[in-house]
């Protein structure tokens, strides 16, 4: 698939993993377009906005209508302790997402479909590596059961186009923990490294608490390299699944400890709360296969984040935020 003057419409488009997927596609000298219920406050020049609440299913197929491409990052990201004293506020946007974005495009004849899934979808209790093919044999973990479910109800809608239509134009990625510019910091319900980015660099004495004893492992993934691992899969037609991480586990000790030395402040360890899933890793060799490799390490993804929130704090306030909506 050839993006050049392609008119490519990205849901979702102006969070974190949006914002990077916008510079790289108009490197590809791609037709631009961001449907996302946020304002346009700082896209590009030569980006065209669409607000649009994409719960909606006719706003779905307006902003599809003569569109090539789609690539799909609507979703809600929030820390474990929100997501279970709140599930419904993330579980039925999701379905309704997963939904009406895909049958909209299918229904525009979209040439190509990229959905955005996520590790949530895999079991970790048994496996120390994720693989692929391992999401249908077992269920979500319990610590991301409804994120889990709602992400495979997405992978499962396109598995009942490609045998019903006999059509195989849709891409499908699993990303790790994703971290970066333009993310969610409230601390409130922010995910791992955000959240403790905003406690060290608002610390006003110096320390930031951090959830378990940091021996929970994670695999982190700058979202640059994720978009760059959405286009791959695009340009490529790729039409399995593929994960999308470092394949590296690092644990939340050894990131608190990065974040720490980059903002000069000490750790203070909240043993009396939950940690998680002790150790998620994705196995890469599918992704490699492809030809894909992350580029960003940590230290160096992690000193770019930093630098963005302390020269953006209000931006990153700005963010329309689903768990803060009126029910």
């Amino acid at each position: 698939m050839i993006l050049k003057d392609k008119k490519v419409m990205i849901t979702g488009g102006s969070g974190m993993i949006g914002r990077e997927l916008i510079d790289l596609l108009l490197e590809k000298e791609c037709d631009l377009y961001v449907a996302s219920i946020d304002n346009d406050v700082d896209l590009p020049k030569g980006v065209r906005f669409k607000y649009a609440d994409l719960r909606n299913f006719q706003n779905c197929m307006e902003v599809m209508k003569g569109i090539d491409v789609v690539f799909n990052l609507v979703g809600i990201k929030a820390s474990p302790k929100i997501l279970a004293e709140k599930p419904a506020s993330s579980f039925v946007p999701h379905l309704q997402f997963n939904t009406n974005t895909m049958e909209a495009a299918m229904r525009n004849n979209v040439k190509w479909y990229m959905y955005t899934s996520t590790v949530g979808v895999y079991e970790t209790k048994d496996k120390e590596i994720l693989s692929e093919d391992d999401v249908w044999n077992t269920f979500p973990s319990k610590n991301d059961w409804f994120g889990g479910w709602a992400k495979r109800m997405g992978e499962l809608q396109v598995d009942a186009y490609n045998i019903q239509y006999k059509t195989k134009k849709i891409s499908i990625v699993r990303p790790g923990n994703v971290y970066g510019k333009y993310d969610n910091f409230d601390p409130e319900n922010a995910m791992v490294i955000p959240s403790l980015i905003n406690k060290a660099v608002e610390s006003t004495d110096g320390t930031f608490s951090v959830w378990g004893d940091g021996m929970t492992q994670r695999d982190f993934i700058h979202a640059k390299d994720v978009a760059r691992g959405m286009i791959h899969s695009v340009e490529n037609e790729i039409t399995e699944p593929i994960n999308l991480g470092s394949g590296e586990a690092y644990t939340i000790k050894s990131v608190a400890e990065k974040i720490a030395d980059i903002t000069n402040t000490k750790i203070v360890w909240d043993t009396t709360k939950p940690a998680g899933d002790s150790k998620r890793m994705l196995d890469m060799t599918r992704a490699k296969s492809y030809g894909f490799e992350c580029k960003i390490s940590l230290e160096e993804g992690l000193k770019d984040t930093i630098d963005w929130f302390l020269n953006n704090k209000d931006l990153s306030k700005s963010r329309y935020n689903t768990f803060k909506e009126n029910r």
